[in-house]
């Protein structure tokens, strides 16, 4: 029987948006497709099957905020799969990305989270295509497992963006509040309802 992962909490500032996005790779092995990223297992795993760079495409229908990439990877079970060194790039399109991070892991076994801000600023990284790159594997392995990828935005309260309550205050939003009435409980509303 499969267990399901750990996940990264979201937490009160942060929350996992990857259901938002179209996943691509660059290549892989039948049975160890790319949905296999995206099933909150950890005993499932994509699995590349060509040349490196191993490519992870994450494209947004429109530009995002994001704070952070969690990729879940087992060294003890993966051994020679297991990337070592992976950059993360992001840009409006697969012609514009410009590298955001590049890491090197050392025999990792969980959950690795890369935090994402844009080079030499403060604040979230805004793209609608981020891609992971795969550059190279641990004992010089040349396919790569992968079990889980997360991407994460910022939480976003709209009440604190509207700067009030929000509720129908105008007589416009306030006709869209009754769903139906007879003639007759029309004829019982206050007069404001008939001028609409």
């Amino acid at each position: 029987m499969a267990s399901k992962t750990g996940l990264p909490a979201s937490g009160p500032d942060s929350h996992e948006i990857g259901k938002l996005a179209v996943w691509t790779v660059t290549s892989a092995k039948p049975g160890n497709g790319v949905e296999l990223l995206r099933d909150d297992r950890d005993d499932t795993y994509w699995q590349s099957d060509g040349m490196q760079p191993h490519l992870i495409n994450i494209h947004f229908q429109k530009k995002v905020r994001l704070t952070a990439l969690g990729l879940l990877l087992d060294y003890k079970l993966d051994e020679s799969y297991t990337p070592n060194k992976v950059a993360v790039r992001a840009g409006a399109t697969f012609h514009d990305l410009k590298e955001i991070k590049c890491i090197d892991l050392e025999e990792p076994a969980g959950w690795t989270i890369v935090a994402l801000q844009p080079p030499n600023h403060s604040g979230d990284l805004k793209a609608c295509f981020v891609q992971l790159a795969i550059l190279s594997n641990h004992q010089n392995g040349r396919d790569t497992h992968v079990r889980q990828i997360k991407i994460f935005g910022p939480r976003q309260d709209i009440t604190k963006l509207a700067g009030k309550r929000l509720g129908y205050s105008s007589l416009d939003f306030q006709q869209h509040a009754v769903v139906s009435c007879s003639n007759h409980q029309a004829a019982q509303m206050p007069d404001v309802w008939h001028h609409l």
